[in-house]
Formats: structure tokens, sequence, C-alpha cells
């Protein structure tokens, strides 16, 4: 069996492949069970979770991913999800590959946000405002580089020393201009694309800050009680999801305003099965405001365990 470090995952793992290995797998489908959602008890700290999310296209590929968030690692200086893959064969059920969970999430995360803004960004977007310093960022810039010409990156944290060197960091590695803005207002208000990826269980944008024909994408928040945008941003936007399964029950940037009557269900434009499919075309005008919500689906974890294992299995005869 194939085993893939963190490091191997994410060179198996380029962003442009990736982007169109998830564009396939929502086109085509495969089995997807509603995924198994555990909150658990950790003493003196927050709750953590425990996600169990089985995937398979029968006589091809099954797998499954055990993740676990555990929010109060950062105060420690450790990374929140720890997760692992186990990728089999769908004709015999023989285990294939152990994929590194942690660096599979975020860049199929990233790359499923990359994919939402091909068609809903608009085509001459070149500003991105990254708001979260975590280690999500550096794979949203990276993903959202693929789809669209950016030139510049606004990166705001609620640390601004840290996301001063995240910046510059960012700058040398992904070749992109990288610039760090203590306003959060402001960082918003000058993007074409705002990437949020926070823990935030309270609304960081405010819609009176998004410029005409912004897209937001929202990717933090993961259970019903974390939010990471108002009522208002909701108001202004058409809206999109990556699962109207999973992200109309599981997010709280929707849950909430459907519950208080902003957002109806009919509401929701589309979902990446629809626009990957042609159901929906996506973005309609360059002035309108687009709202792509992720929660993540193990759809996108099936397809990058299958992208990296067909570009690494050479090595098991090496």
């Amino acid at each position: 069996m194939l085993q893939l470090s963190d490091t191997q995952t994410k060179n198996a793992l380029p962003f442009r492949p990736l982007v169109e290995a998830l564009r396939s797998m929502f086109k085509e489908g495969c089995e997807m069970p509603v995924r198994h959602h555990h909150t658990m008890g950790v003493p003196d700290k927050a709750d953590a979770t425990l996600l169990l999310m089985p995937a398979w296209q029968s006589g091809a590929y099954f797998g499954v991913k055990l993740a676990s968030v555990f929010p109060s690692n950062a105060d420690a200086g450790l990374p929140a999800v720890s997760a692992t893959y186990l990728l089999s064969d769908g004709k015999t059920g023989a285990p294939l590959a152990l994929v590194d969970g942690g660096e599979l999430t975020a860049r199929r995360t990233a790359a499923a946000s990359a994919l939402a803004a091909d068609y809903l960004a608009r085509k001459n977007a070149t500003t991105m405002t990254m708001v979260g310093t975590g280690r999500l960022s550096a794979n949203l810039i990276e993903a959202h580089c693929t789809t669209r010409q950016i030139e510049t990156v606004t990166l705001w944290g609620r640390n601004f020393e840290k996301a001063g060197d995240n910046a510059q960091e960012l700058s040398a590695k992904l070749g992109v201009k990288v610039v760090a803005e203590q306003s959060l207002p402001k960082a918003v208000e000058q993007a074409d694309i705002v990437s949020v990826a926070t823990l935030s269980n309270d609304p960081l944008i405010q819609g009176e800050w998004l410029s005409d024909g912004c897209h937001l994408d929202l990717v933090g928040g993961f259970t019903p009680n974390m939010r990471e945008a108002d009522d208002t941003t909701i108001s202004r936007s058409r809206v999109f999801v990556d699962t109207r399964a999973g992200a109309m029950k599981e997010a709280g940037d929707l849950t909430i305003p459907l519950a208080n009557g902003t957002l109806k269900p009919e509401d929701v434009q589309a979902d990446l099965y629809d626009l990957t499919r042609g159901g929906n075309i996506g973005r309609t005008s360059e002035n309108e405001i687009t709202f792509f919500k992720s929660v993540g689906a193990a759809l996108e974890d099936l397809a990058g365990a299958i992208l990296a294992y067909e570009n690494s299995k050479e090595f098991l005869n090496a």
C-alpha cells in the first residue's frame, strides 16, 4: 500500500489538475452518504469535532476520511485540523493508499473554492483579499491564482504582525504580491475576490463593505453556530454552495439567515453539481455580488485521493 506524507501529498496535488479533477467528479458524481459529525468534549478547552466521510465510485475506487477539528490547538501553535484518508480498490476492496488527510483537505478545499470562482468571479478579477492567516490561507491564494490572473493579494488577520510576516513569506513563495492590511473594511472594499477562512462564530464580513461585482468565498465555518458574513451580505448577494445537502444543513452562514427569514431555500441559486453540469451559468453580470459557501464534501476528498494515488503509484514499483 502506498503511504503519502504531507509533503508527498502536496506534491501529488498541483492545483490546476486538482481543480479539474474536482470539476470532473462533480460532473460524473459518486455515492456519498451523509458524513458522520460528532462533537467531542475536551477538558478545559473548546469542544472538538470528529468527522467520518466515506465516498465511492462503483467498481473504481472507494475511500473514507477520518478527520478531527480541535479549535483550541491554535493557542498552543498546533494545527486545528488532523486527518487521514484511506483509498481502496472498488473492485477488490484492497487498500491502495494512505494519504495525509490534512494536506488533502487543505488542498481540495482550496481547489473547490477556485472551481467555484471559475464560474462566479469576474473574468477580469485581479485583486484578492484573504481573511485569515491559518493553514488554508496560502492554499486559497495559490488555488485562486490558477483560475484568475491575480496581481495583488491583501492579507488580513487578527494578529497584524503575523499577517505581515505571512505576507512576506507568501510573496516569495507564490510569486504574487501579498501585502498585509490592518483595516478589514479597507481590505474587503478593494477586492475583486474575498476569501475567508477563519473559525469565527460571529460575522466578520459586513455586507456594506462589498464592492459591486465582488465574489465572496466563505470557507471557514463548518457548523450551524459558525458564521463569517452578516445578513446584509446575504441580502446583497446571489448565493451558491458546494453541495446543497451539506451547506444548507451545516453552515451557519446559511442556516442562520434561513432561520431568520433573510434567506429562503429557493434563493440558493446552485451548487457545484449544477455549475459543472451546465444547469446554472453562475455569474450573469459584471456588477452582481456572488456568494459561495463551502463546507466540504467526501466527493472532493475522493477526487483528490484518486489524483494523488494516480500521480504517485509509480513509486510502488521503485
